[in-house]
């Protein structure tokens, strides 16, 4: 139930990363509240992925699913 909040939450964030050419893709949702994502697209190895990763990603999902944690980039 937790993943599916976290993906439903990412579906909106999308379209403002695909607008630049990027993307985000989920991985996991730990039980601890981490969740791993990758950043995709042009987003790979920008070097305003972080800021994007935290203040964007990050700040989306803890404000809309409270059970989360942090969010964390995977790479590979």
């Amino acid at each position: 139930m937790l993943k599916e909040k976290v993906q439903e939450v990412l579906d909106k964030i999308r379209p403002l990363l695909q607008r630049d050419g990027g993307d985000v893709e989920l991985v996991a949702v730990q039980d601890d509240g981490v969740v791993k994502v990758k950043l995709v697209g042009s987003c790979s190895g920008c070097p305003m992925s972080t800021m994007t990763l935290k203040n964007a990603i990050e700040a989306t999902i803890k404000k809309e699913v409270p059970e989360i944690k942090t969010v964390e980039e995977v790479n590979g």
